[in-house]
């Protein structure tokens, strides 16, 4: 998915973003710092984003790091058997270094089976990567009549999303923020100045405000939802933002929003990827 993005998410929000209707006052970001605000709070406290919500690779294209193992795996197995027919003697070769040759060359054997394993046990089948349906047009819309913190909030949620699940399509909606990022299929009768227009209509017409619960559907539905998906979604995830209670406050849990999640692999969403979905979704939620 990396062709997604570009390698600064706050330059392509710059860059890419409809103009605004009405303006809001320049600030100053620090991306490499990792300091974006999901509350607009005065404390600095409060406004660091946590870090147990962010997924950190190595940022090499083209390059899965859950197959990391499997290359650490071949990479000590080739040293061993390098060393035992190149840099040692077998006519002076013991068994004590035949026994820590066998060791090696076995964990080497399950560092490469790790992966395998691990998909085994989640009953994950083997895939392919997701691609970018034919059609589809890349796109980064937001809001303009929110306060900047919020701005950088949805995009470098909508960043991290994109870079570290199977999505090909982000929207979100939340205290009347909305951002749409990824690959759409946008509608004639839609142009880029009334696509957030576009999408608000759709929100209201399937009901999306009113969502409690998380909707998922590993593969294709009927549901009316696919109407506003791009062509080729075989995967959706919908995780409503919900307001949290403060302690000690009579407060009813309300509902903030919600984040949606398109795919073009079936059964693109674990546990795991629902769950730290989840988890930023709260961020949003207080």
């Amino acid at each position: 998915m990396s062709n997604l993005l570009c390698s600064n998410p706050l330059i392509q929000f710059k860059m890419k973003i409809i103009p605004a209707q009405f303006p809001a006052k320049k600030s100053t970001m620090k991306p490499a710092s990792i300091s974006s605000r999901l509350q607009n709070s005065q404390t600095p406290s409060n406004q660091q984003l946590n870090l147990s919500v962010l997924r950190f690779t190595l940022g090499i294209p083209g390059l899965d790091e859950s197959y990391l193992p499997r290359w650490i795996g071949y990479g000590f197995a080739s040293l061993l058997i390098l060393n035992h027919f190149v840099g040692s003697d077998s006519a002076t070769t013991t068994p004590a270094q035949l026994r820590t040759e066998a060791i090696g060359l076995s964990l080497a054997a399950f560092s490469v089976l790790i992966p395998y394993l691990g998909k085994f046990l989640k009953g994950a089948s083997a895939t392919d990567k997701a691609t970018i349906p034919e059609g589809t047009e890349q796109i980064f819309v937001m809001s303009q009549n929110i306060l900047d913190t919020k701005k950088e909030d949805l995009a470098w949620a909508t960043y991290i999303l994109l870079r570290n699940t199977n999505t090909i399509a982000v929207l979100i909606s939340v205290q009347g923020a909305l951002c749409a990022r990824g690959y759409w299929n946008i509608p004639e009768e839609a142009s880029r100045k009334n696509l957030l227009e576009w999408f608000e209509r759709q929100i209201e017409r399937i009901g999306l405000k009113n969502l409690k619960d998380t909707l998922y559907f590993p593969q294709n539905s009927d549901s009316v939802l696919w109407e506003l998906l791009p062509k080729g979604t075989r995967s959706l995830l919908v995780q409503p933002v919900l307001q949290v209670p403060k302690p000690g406050a009579n407060q009813m849990e309300g509902i903030e929003g919600f984040v949606l999640l398109a795919s073009s692999m079936g059964y693109a969403y674990g546990d795991r990827d629902k769950a730290w979905i989840g988890a930023l979704a709260n961020k949003f939620g207080g």
